[in-house]
């Protein structure tokens, strides 16, 4: 289920406090703001399954979460965000305070007390600066790592620019952009999905990959690869070879976990159906009416124009140029 609240479709004595519970109801804490007698803020929140998906950008905001909340109520929950823009500082419990900057990640708790002061940067078009981001929550017992290997991580700022946290950042702002088009059951399985990246970019900083379930390393792992070959599609000497480099794998290991995760479909043909769907893509789409045929496969490298046109007629029933009329003919006359 997905759900987007925009403050300003509201009335501006009314925003603040709907924009606070909807927060509340994974990131129980105090939210105090300057700015909540006109508080201009979107939050788009989605399910899945068990992990809650949240994408935000607000004025300046304080978030506290007091040892008597945590005495009160603890849900057992991690808070895992990624900040696009703005800054912010977060004191946990009696500990030093970090500043996090736009591109890091950082993970807290439910079971420990919090001070989170928010920071806006310039936006255009807005008189207020703003921070903006994505995170996810989800219950502890989600996570395959033991509570206390973990309690020198939280809080701590991450640099997502390489390795698994850049795929793990990567992966959040992709379902934020696609949350709306997700059903329920696909919902689902991107939480665990994205549970398991978490997992392994934890483990990682750990240095303990071992300690992740060996079926949680695998999906990771797969999921890795199949981004990795996506960002990759244009370049003609992509092959298995290249990918299981990349990941620092044996290339058989890469064929037993793709084909355990991928049943019935190898690296190879995955690598092509990509192309492929993004060929027919392009040569669906009037903008790009005068591309020749050979360079729309060239530019997803498909470089022999005969395997791409017997490859795209196997796989659509239909040679490329006849996709191209039959789907521009068909815009046309819309």
């Amino acid at each position: 289920m997905a759900m987007v609240f925009r403050g300003e479709e509201l009335p501006a004595k009314e925003r603040f406090d709907c924009w606070r519970e909807l927060l509340e109801r994974t990131r129980a804490c105090d939210a105090t703001s300057a700015h909540a007698d006109d508080f201009r803020a979107e939050l788009r929140r989605t399910e899945l399954g068990e992990v809650v998906l949240l994408g935000t950008s607000f004025p300046a905001v304080r978030f506290r979460r007091t040892e008597r909340m945590v005495r009160r109520s603890d849900a057992g929950v991690y808070h895992l965000s990624f900040l696009q823009q703005g800054t912010m500082t977060l004191t946990r419990g009696a500990g030093r305070t970090e500043t996090l900057r736009p591109g890091d990640l950082h993970l807290v708790d439910s079971s420990t007390p919090y001070d989170l002061r928010t920071f806006g940067g310039p936006t255009a078009g807005r008189a207020e600066p703003r921070l903006s981001g994505v995170g996810i929550d989800f219950p502890a017992a989600l996570l395959p790592l033991p509570p206390q290997r973990l309690r020198d991580l939280l809080g701590r700022a991450f640099p997502a620019r390489t390795g698994s946290a850049a795929l793990l950042s990567e992966f959040l702002l992709g379902l934020d952009r696609q949350a709306a088009a997700l059903g329920p059951a696909e919902a689902a399985r991107l939480g665990t999905v994205v549970v398991d990246l978490v997992a392994a970019w934890l483990a990682r900083e750990l240095d303990a990959e071992t300690a992740v379930p060996d079926d949680a390393r695998q999906r990771a792992l797969v999921t890795a690869v199949r981004a990795f070959i996506r960002r990759n599609l244009h370049d003609p000497e992509l092959s298995p070879s290249t990918i299981a480099a990349a990941h620092h794998i044996s290339v058989s290991q890469l064929h037993r976990v793709f084909a355990q995760h991928s049943p019935g479909e190898t690296v190879a043909a995955w690598i092509r159906s990509q192309r492929l769907e993004r060929a027919r893509r392009d040569l669906a789409d009037p903008a790009q009416r005068a591309t020749p045929i050979h360079a729309v496969a060239v530019r997803w490298g498909i470089l022999r124009a005969d395997d791409f046109s017997r490859a795209f007629r196997a796989a659509y029933g239909l040679s490329p140029r006849e996709h191209r009329q039959r789907a521009l003919a068909g815009a046309a006359g819309k």
